[in-house]
């Protein structure tokens, strides 16, 4: 019945007469360094559409995509729908010249050097590279540290005797003195409730990682009488939770104290897993942030908020607490967006997207539901997620990825960002801006988080 219902929905989609509209490129003139683009827009289903005299498929929804190559210079095309008729103009600049460029070397100071962080959340990483998976912590403001070389924008990080990582130069200062190594006075354990709580007290902030095994590990780095300078604490997994998984904890510095908290193992209602249960949903972009534009002109930031409110009404049926990142169509900022999930509790954090390409690829054969992740705690809830909406939904499986998106470094609950569709995919973009297709992935996501619970 429902799969009857989706068809009407995009049968009456189809009835409609569309003008000839293109939303990529947006603008007429444009330069573009890639080897192709592609056109993305609607067109009237009755009436042939051509690009450069060449027929271009509509879907039944009026939306299509449609990929052009792209030579060095002018490139001229001529789209025609009917009696109408746009002409759009893309440069291609001429490829750079090869050169002689070289990267960065790194240079080692002849005396080690002493630095403030001066903001907070500054990727400590494993390599001196702004981006990809190599984040070893996000350190806080006012932490100082130990620096042994440079190289390009980063300067190298002594962690313990023998480790180091990278720091970008305009996350710090460099400062006359500093200490080289911190002490560890002690820690309490504090049990509560929903959590395990392991204070640490130091005489100053340190390095420090948070290492998801098993056992998880917490590494303090530079401090004296332990070996390699760093202090290790292993925290049973297997024996303290339920099935040996993680869900959710937060490492911090207040003060000189560094706090753990790990929540402690869930035991879900067997009759409705989700009672009870904070969950974040978060629908991605708003206000001025827009997002990608669909085929038929629809904006990602109000597609969204449909999933959104869909999906919180499901979980609410489902007994869940949910806290919405937003309500409207207001701008919320990234870092934002996870403060309001965690100073809520939430026990996870789902942000909802549509997914677009840049230049060079092709919008028709890329098609379906991605999701991504950071830390493999959360691996688990978007396994079980994508599982539901490929098999109820009839998404092709774009696989289940990790990624360095901001939403997602939440360690404080599993964090998602879940690519419901491609709205430059005509099909896609056809279903997702149907009301019952909004509905049936509202459930989809429901029977996914519960199955996650539930294991």
């Amino acid at each position: 019945m429902k799969r009857f219902i989706l068809i009407l929905g995009l049968l009456s989609i189809s009835g409609k007469a569309f003008a000839l509209d293109i939303v990529y490129p947006s603008y007429k003139a444009v330069t573009i360094g890639a080897a192709s683009s592609f056109f993305i827009g609607s067109a009237d289903t009755e009436k042939p559409l051509t690009i450069n005299g060449k027929t271009v498929p509509v879907h039944p929804s009026g939306g299509f995509a449609y990929v052009v190559p792209l030579n060095t210079g002018k490139n001229t095309f001529q789209i025609k729908s009917g009696t109408e008729e746009l002409t759009y103009t893309i440069m291609k600049p001429p490829a750079p010249p090869a050169g002689n460029y070289k990267p960065p070397e790194f240079k080692e100071f002849d005396n080690l050097k002493y630095a403030a962080v001066t903001t907070d959340r500054a990727p400590l990483r494993t390599t001196p590279e702004d981006f990809g998976i190599n984040r070893i912590s996000h350190l806080q403001k006012g932490m100082q540290l130990v620096l042994d070389g440079e190289k390009g924008n980063f300067y190298r990080v002594i962690l313990g005797s023998s480790k180091s990582g990278w720091i970008w130069k305009g996350n710090i200062k460099l400062v006359e003195n500093g200490a080289s190594l911190a002490e560890l006075k002690g820690y309490d354990y504090v049990d509560t409730d929903e959590f395990f709580i392991f204070v640490f007290h130091f005489d100053r902030m340190t390095p420090f990682e948070l290492i998801e095994s098993s056992p998880f590990l917490i590494k303090f780095y530079n401090v004296k009488d332990y070996p390699d300078n760093t202090y290790v604490m292993d925290f049973p997994v297997e024996k303290s939770m339920r099935n040996g998984k993680l869900l959710g904890y937060s490492g911090q510095f207040s003060g000189t104290d560094f706090i753990l908290k790990i929540r402690k193992p869930l035991i879900p209602d067997e009759k409705q897993p989700l009672r009870g249960l904070n969950i974040a949903v978060d629908a991605g972009h708003g206000g001025s942030e827009l997002g990608t534009t669909g085929c038929l002109g629809d904006r990602e930031k109000d597609v969204m908020l449909k999933f959104a409110k869909e999906l919180e009404g499901e979980l609410k049926r489902r007994g869940a607490n949910v806290i919405m990142t937003r309500k409207g169509d207001t701008a919320e900022g990234l870092n934002e967006r996870v403060d309001l999930a965690n100073s809520e509790n939430a026990l996870l954090f789902i942000s909802l997207h549509g997914n677009a390409l840049p230049d060079g690829k092709d919008p028709n054969a890329n098609c379906g539901t991605s999701i991504y992740y950071y830390y493999n705690q959360a691996k688990p809830l978007a396994d079980e997620i994508l599982k539901e909406m490929t098999s109820q939904l009839g998404m092709k499986n774009d696989r289940v990825r990790q990624q360095s998106f901001a939403v997602v470094r939440n360690t404080n609950a599993p964090s998602i960002l879940i690519e419901i569709g491609y709205m430059i995919n005509p099909s896609d973009n056809a279903k997702m801006i149907t009301k019952e297709f909004q509905k049936q992935t509202a459930k989809a996501i429901a029977d996914g988080v519960e199955n996650f619970i539930k294991n």
